[in-house]
């Protein structure tokens, strides 16, 4: 296994029964019975690699949101896309001279899917250019850039989002939904399990100088966010150690297994692991003294799959990009007020958190953490 993103593709390809189904609503399912005929959010996607490409094609099934530019440093990649997706010449760009999108009318917002250290200046460029940005997570590689990220949109008067597609997962928001409820009684413990072992040592997800970390700023941020969104809490201590089988291909800087602990006011806590040393990982257990929810997977591409101390979760299967970009359409266009939060502020909470687990590990002991 190479990727996270094939990681992602396999916990899918793990359930072949649903595949047809996701395939299916990913058509139909988020259509309103009636044609839409509202405001599109007209979308450029900077950076063409692999996930961009998925996002590109999950949006060909949006009704709000419309893939109507690109920005790419590889003009092959430009000129592919101007064919596959329709869109015009004029609406791409280089990492030069995109700038110039803020001449450009037809353009409403930059979703930046680039390697994780180059989100902070292409955000803040962006913002400058008075388009809203959308950015893919982990937002910037410390919370001290992220903040960065976003004064210089709020300065600007755009919207920052942030890529939380599971924020809108429907399985996810099942469990969010019952826990509100008081289904599951006083929360008393979170698990997440995040991992998969990574391949190419040469692919820039092991550059700290372009990650900005390892398994934690890729695939550990999704035990992160989902034990706030879970539980319900901020966290307000976290304790860390980290294992390190392969100093040769994790280098200094690269983690490449750290188990955390985060404490939350109520007395709740959570147990998390983030790897690129292990497969099969990729489960939430919640726990609360008068019932439980589990999904497993729980941050894959999908199908998403859940059951609690009732019974299995019945949700629909969902392409989760389509529904994401839909969903921002309308908190950038509408103002509507997601569920769970995907805004910078979301995305700084995560940062403080990591930057307190990796203190955590350097210290051994527990770090306090203020939200």
């Amino acid at each position: 296994m190479k990727s996270r993103r094939q990681f992602l593709q396999t916990m899918t390809a793990a359930t072949p029964a649903f595949f047809f189904m996701n395939q299916a609503f990913a058509a139909s399912s988020h259509l309103e019975e009636k044609p839409y005929d509202g405001p599109i959010l007209r979308v450029a996607i900077m950076g063409l690699g692999g996930y961009g490409t998925r996002v590109a094609n999950a949006m060909q099934a949006c009704t709000r949101a419309k893939l109507v530019g690109a920005i790419s440093g590889t003009p092959s990649k430009l000129t592919d896309w101007q064919q596959k997706y329709n869109i015009p010449a004029k609406n791409c760009y280089n990492y030069e001279n995109y700038d110039a999108i803020k001449n450009n009318p037809d353009i409403d917002a930059v979703y930046v899917i680039t390697p994780n250290a180059l989100h902070h200046d292409a955000v803040i460029r962006v913002a400058k250019a008075g388009k809203h940005a959308i950015c893919e997570k982990p937002m910037a590689v410390n919370a001290k850039e992220g903040q960065e990220m976003v004064d210089a949109c709020k300065k600007a008067d755009v919207k920052l989002l942030v890529g939380y597609r599971m924020h809108f997962e429907p399985h996810t928001l099942e469990i969010v939904r019952m826990r509100k409820a008081g289904e599951f009684g006083k929360i008393t413990f979170f698990q997440g399990l995040s991992g998969f072992v990574i391949g190419d040592p040469t692919q820039w997800r092991l550059n700290k100088a372009l990650s900005g970390g390892g398994a934690m700023m890729d695939i550990g941020i999704y035990s992160i966010n989902g034990a706030r969104y879970m539980t319900g809490e901020e966290p307000v201590w976290v304790t860390a150690e980290e294992t390190k089988t392969n100093p040769e291909k994790f280098k200094e800087g690269i983690d490449e297994t750290i188990q955390f602990q985060l404490g939350f006011p109520s007395g709740a806590v959570a147990s998390c692991l983030s790897t690129y040393a292990m497969n099969n990982l990729d489960r939430f257990f919640l726990d609360g003294l008068n019932g439980w929810a589990e999904l497993y997977p729980a941050t894959g591409y999908g199908p998403i799959q859940g059951r609690t101390n009732k019974g299995e979760i019945n949700q629909p299967v969902v392409t989760h990009q389509t529904v994401q970009m839909d969903e921002m359409a309308q908190i950038i266009l509408e103002g509507k007020q997601p569920i769970i939060p995907v805004d910078g502020e979301e995305a700084v909470k995560d940062l403080k958190i990591i930057d307190a687990i990796y203190e955590a590990v350097k210290l051994a002991k527990k770090v306090p953490l203020k939200l």
